[in-house]
This record gives C-alpha cells, sequence and structure tokens, in this order.
C-alpha cells in the first residue's frame, strides 16, 4: 500500500476514527529520539547536581518525597 491508497483510506473513514489517527500521528513525531533523550536527562542531571552543590535548592531525604506524595493522594 502507498501513501495516496493511505491517505484515501483514512479520509473515507468516520470522523472519530480520523481524529484518533490524527492524534496517534501527532504524538509519533512527538517523542524524541533514544540520543536525543539520553542528551536531554544528562543536561537535567547536571543542572540539578548544581543546584545541590551551590546551595541554591536544598536535598529532601526519599522517605519525606513518598510520605508527601502518598499524603497527596488519599
Amino acid at each position: 500500500m502507498d501513501i495516496r491508497q493511505i491517505e484515501d483510506e483514512a479520509l473515507h473513514l468516520p470522523r472519530e476514527a480520523r481524529e484518533a489517527l490524527i492524534r496517534k500521528l501527532v504524538m509519533s513525531l512527538d517523542v524524541p529520539d533514544a540520543n536525543e533523550l539520553r542528551r536531554e536527562w544528562l543536561a537535567e542531571a547536571a543542572r540539578r547536581a548544581r543546584e545541590l552543590e551551590s546551595g541554591e535548592v536544598d536535598a529532601v531525604p526519599g522517605d519525606d518525597v513518598l510520605r508527601k506524595a502518598r499524603a497527596l493522594i488519599r
């Protein structure tokens, strides 16, 4: 099946099915590739480490975070 056949089939779908297809196609474009994702996570980790080392933010014990999170969802 070539792109024109796919387009023709898609355009003949009911409106709701076309909307669902559009959402899936757009979401597939928004997913970063593995290298991009890795770079972003490394940059975020480095930023957080700098904030901790500079004293800009204080570390919060994991147990405290979990306790607060559990209280929020109750």
